[in-house]
């Protein structure tokens, strides 16, 4: 058997920034620092943050007065901004900064009293965020997840209609949405670049050009973890068998036959050292050679808080 890895794969650049928020606060500040939600969805990387003093809660009340607080990179409503700092909070946001190009987009739509449309999963952290984010006694959020969702909308046009998507959504499923509320709101406000973040698109790109090699797709990534999920699907709807699998221990060797090609890939809040010991499972199995496609090559990075970098500078 041969195995082939899709490049890019893994961490991209908000989910590097939200675990090195932490890393760093843990550093200048010390244990415990209270993290709102996970803060990227991968189990690894929570039990390694926690082993250093990181406590993830799902309440601002589980977080004692005066404490600091990191919000996780899938960002958070306005409320919840504003709970925190009723209750005393000293708060470092975490959320990735193209979460928060959409927050803005939102802000500006619901201050021009447009009626908003987010496209996106219902109850995923980061469309609870955003959906939270729309502040506007004239119009209204409205999500959609599907097609048939678009026909149901009712809007009051007038009044404007604007659009953001979620960041971690299925490329091609997202196109038809949008070709959707296109046809049914010709003059709707469109964000003016893709809100889709480009790890997203990257990986999934790469999962193209991946399924037409290989006859099995392995995703490494937390099942509660959209962009893992939607990597499955687009493997799936190319025709190849596809599983999520949070580490080698979820992989049933009764999935594989002699001489099979095994794609392999991460989700974006995987990081890379799930991907080795996969691999070490396969050639325990009997993979005796690994590839790695070439891909588009990421040279994103987002800079950390300015307060959190000055905190490190006097304290060292």
């Amino acid at each position: 058997m041969e195995a082939v890895l899709a490049r890019p794969r893994g961490f991209c650049a908000g989910v590097i920034r939200a675990i090195e928020i932490v890393e760093l606060a843990l550093k200048v500040y010390g244990a415990p620092v209270y993290v709102l939600h996970e803060i990227v969805h991968n189990q690894k990387v929570l039990k390694d943050l926690e082993a250093s003093g990181a406590v993830f809660v799902h309440a601002l009340d589980s977080v004692p007065g005066g404490a600091l607080t990191i919000f996780s990179a899938h960002g958070v409503a306005a409320e919840v901004v504003a709970d925190a700092r009723r209750r005393g909070l000293r708060i470092i946001d975490a959320t990735c900064p193209l979460v928060s190009k959409v927050h803005l987009e939102v802000l500006t739509h619901a201050r021009a009293g447009r009626d908003v449309i987010l496209v996106g999963h219902a109850g995923h952290p980061e469309v609870e965020g955003t959906m939270g984010r729309y502040e506007s006694p004239q119009g209204k959020i409205h999500l959609v997840g599907s097609v048939e969702d678009v026909s149901a909308l009712q809007i009051d046009e007038r009044r404007g209609v604007a659009l953001v998507t979620q960041t971690t959504l299925s490329v091609d499923d997202t196109r038809r949405i949008v070709s959707a509320l296109r046809q049914r709101f010709p003059a709707i406000v469109e964000p003016r670049r893709d809100d889709i973040c480009y790890a997203t698109q990257n990986r999934q790109n790469a999962v193209r050009e991946l399924a037409g090699r290989v006859d099995i797709l392995l995703v490494v990534g937390a099942r509660n973890s959209s962009n893992s999920n939607r990597l499955r699907e687009v493997g799936e709807q190319l025709g190849v068998p596809a599983y999520l699998v949070q580490d080698a221990g979820e992989i049933d060797p009764a999935w594989f036959d002699v001489n099979m090609r095994i794609g392999v890939t991460a989700g974006a809040s995987t990081p890379e050292v799930l991907v080795r010991e996969l691999l070490s499972y396969l050639s325990a199995l009997g993979v005796s050679e690994v590839t790695e496609l070439d891909g588009a090559r990421e040279t994103v990075s987002f800079a950390l808080p300015s307060a959190l970098t000055r905190a490190a500078r006097a304290s060292a």
